[in-house]
């Protein structure tokens, strides 16, 4: 399968609980890899795009709160869903505060289980697009020159151009140029695009202020 294709992770040393589980995503047209252990699913981690993750959180070597905090060691946004048996609750919530994304109970309801992986796998795509878009945002943002840059700074925090010319002791027709030329590098087709772009990219405080309306 493509290397981007969104797959459900299934980590269970019960091969009959794998199967199960392996049995219901498939029925319900989800794309499963189950693995017998945290190692062997740690063994290929690394090259894992997209999807989530579903794991017992009690196993062999590597239980499912190590493996939580390995995967984010390894900096993986693959969402994780905990499986536990009755008597494990605190543990689910230790894995919870580990930054699980949900946990099931044993004996779950099959319908809670895929709308937990629903749930799990829409979520990864909202953070990769998110990702994807800072990544964009960041490349844009390293073409501007060091002017380019002033004066969008100057514009995201409110600032009109008679102001920035001021501070960069440069004339306001000078400015008019660079804003021209940064909104053409930064894609923005206006500033109030440029101004998400900066909230995005987290050069603009969220709770500031401009000093004065915009004007040209």
């Amino acid at each position: 399968m493509p290397p981007d294709t969104a797959v459900v992770h299934v980590i269970d040393d019960d091969e009959a609980a794998r199967q199960s589980l392996e049995f219901l995503l498939r029925a319900n047209a989800l794309e499963v890899q189950t693995y017998e252990s945290g190692v062997a699913f740690l063994n290929v981690a690394p090259r894992l795009k997209s999807g989530c993750i579903i794991t017992d959180v009690r196993m062999p070597e590597i239980s499912g709160i190590d493996l939580l905090h390995r995967v984010k060691e390894l900096k993986m946004s693959l969402p994780v869903i905990v499986i536990t048996g009755h008597g494990d609750v605190p543990l689910a919530v230790e894995a919870m505060k580990s930054g699980a994304a949900d946990f099931l109970e044993k004996p779950f309801d099959d319908e809670r289980l895929l709308a937990a992986v629903r749930s799990a796998l829409s979520r990864h795509d909202s953070d990769s697009k998110r990702a994807a878009e800072r990544a964009g945002i960041d490349e844009r943002l390293a073409a501007l020159s060091n002017r380019e840059r002033e004066v969008l700074d100057g514009l995201v925090a409110g600032h009109t151009n008679k102001r920035i010319a001021f501070d960069l002791g440069i004339s306001p027709r000078t400015v008019e140029i660079y804003r021209a030329n940064l909104m053409t590098k930064m894609q923005a087709a206006s500033l109030s695009e440029l101004v998400r772009m900066a909230l995005i990219a987290g050069i603009l405080n969220p709770s500031s202020k401009p000093d004065a309306p915009q004007a040209r």
